[in-house]
């Protein structure tokens, strides 16, 4: 609709078109009553100070009416800042205020007299960190947990770093999920220097990253070894078959003799021992003379073990003689009867003996078989530094065995023969000299160093030994 104000109007002079009614200013005509528009305002015609104090209020605003996008750039329903800043960036907070903390990580709110914190936040990040090598590749971690600000915490995550903390991986969480202090964390490399940071997880996030632990995996020990068990005892009586050689296993350099290990096997692998882990030794006794002559016990260390040799057969008359019995070495024949089997890749068969006045047969050794009355020779090896011969056979009336040798025992010459004892196996290992060898109660044994590597020799006992 189309009108014309009054021409020279006086101040406060009146005009009303409908429901409209204007006012003269003495410079403008304003509206008196209705909706102002923007198009009708003059640019920057309302201005705060031009505002009473308190005249706009919450029921005289539309819903929705006031937005972020109408505020200016520094208001904010939230400021952010850290708590060393807090009081300079608000210094004058009104009740109500919030304020989020980047270096904590935690919502406040001002009531009037104090910041108060919103409970519902990621927990705080763990303390007091401290590592321990489980393996060559896993790691125990334990520490102090942060709070968890409301929400309990349901696992950790870990960053790993290989260049003593330049930088670090990416965050990583334990999988299957664990809360618990202390933590494990596996798939990592042997012999390996590692910086490592936690970080704690609830239902509203993840904590800022802890202070960073330094640990190294554990590196594995090559072990050499030789494994000789108790010899068989031989045959009391009356021309009794000598024992057999205890089996003889081997790990070290070349050895004499038929084979590297006994019974003609290949020098078998050095075994890989993990540091802090006990591996058990045991070494076997002698077997004692009798009728027939008993068997040696096995040797062992960790999962190599080598079988006690066979006693020799006993011989009382040409319908009552016995065969040698099986063992890591076979033990001989007695009289004319058939010697005992060795045991593969550690030892050799027992001898046939030829008869009452001929001789029983010999035991086997390490290193070759019985042969009538002969016995079986042993198998040398240098492990110790020096070339030393085990587990040989006993011979007919060849005497009592001298212990640690893994010796049959010899069988008897004639009746009434003594008892031929066998001699005590041995367990002897070589390591690298920057581990150090715990040997366990239950053993006998000393270290010595043989150029580069320590020799550790056990003569009787068992128990346990470790490396560190």
């Amino acid at each position: 609709m189309a009108f014309t104000f009054p021409s020279s109007p006086a101040t406060n002079d009146t005009y009303t078109v409908g429901s409209r009614t204007y006012t003269w200013t003495g410079t403008k005509w304003v509206l008196s009553g209705g909706v102002i528009t923007s198009t009708q305002l003059e640019a920057n015609a309302v201005t705060t100070v031009k505002i009473a104090d308190g005249a706009i209020t919450t029921a005289k605003l539309a819903n929705s009416a006031v937005t972020q996008a109408k505020l200016a750039s520094n208001l904010s329903a939230v400021t952010v800042t850290t708590t060393a800043n807090r009081g300079t960036d608000v210094a004058s907070p009104f009740t109500g205020q919030l304020v989020f903390l980047t270096d904590t990580r935690k919502i406040q709110v001002w009531d009037g007299t104090s910041w108060l914190s919103i409970t519902l936040a990621p927990p705080d990040a763990p303390t007091s960190l401290s590592a321990t090598a489980l393996s060559t590749t896993s790691v125990s971690i334990a520490f102090t947990p942060g709070s968890d600000n409301g929400s309990a915490i349901t696992n950790y995550k870990y960053a790993l770093s290989t260049n003593s903390g330049s930088t670090y991986g990416a965050f990583t969480a334990l999988n299957p999920a664990d809360a618990i202090t202390p933590i494990t964390i596996s798939g990592l490399t042997q012999n390996t220097a590692y910086y490592i940071k936690l970080k704690a997880v609830n239902t509203i996030g993840d904590s800022l990253e802890s202070a960073a632990v330094a640990i190294t995996t554990l590196n594995t020990v090559t072990v050499d070894y030789v494994v000789a068990a108790g010899g068989g005892g031989g045959a009391s009586y009356e021309a009794g078959g000598g024992g057999g050689a205890g089996g003889y296993r081997h790990s070290f350099g070349t050895a004499s003799g038929t084979g590297l290990s006994g019974g003609g096997g290949a020098c078998e692998s050095p075994l890989t021992a993990t540091p802090s882990t006990n591996y058990t030794v045991t070494v076997g006794a002698g077997g004692a003379g009798g009728y027939p002559g008993v068997n040696g016990s096995n040797s062992v260390f960790s999962t190599i073990t080598s079988i006690g040799g066979g006693g020799g057969g006993g011989f009382s008359s040409p319908s009552i003689a016995n065969a040698g019995v099986a063992g890591g070495s076979g033990g001989g024949g007695g009289g004319a009867a058939a010697g005992g089997a060795g045991t593969a890749n550690q030892g050799y068969g027992g001898g046939t003996g030829n008869n009452n006045t001929g001789g029983s047969g010999g035991g086997g050794g390490a290193g070759s078989a019985g042969s009538g009355t002969t016995p079986g020779v042993g198998v040398a090896s240098s492990i110790t530094g020096a070339s030393v011969t085990r587990a040989r056979g006993g011979g007919y009336s060849s005497g009592t065995a001298a212990a640690n040798t893994g010796n049959g025992g010899g069988g008897a010459q004639s009746y009434g023969g003594s008892v031929q004892q066998a001699g005590s196996g041995i367990v002897i290992l070589r390591y690298p000299s920057s581990f150090t060898i715990t040997i366990g109660a239950g053993l006998t044994g000393s270290t010595t160093t043989v150029s580069s590597d320590k020799v550790t020799t056990i003569t009787a006992g068992s128990g346990n030994v470790s490396w560190t």
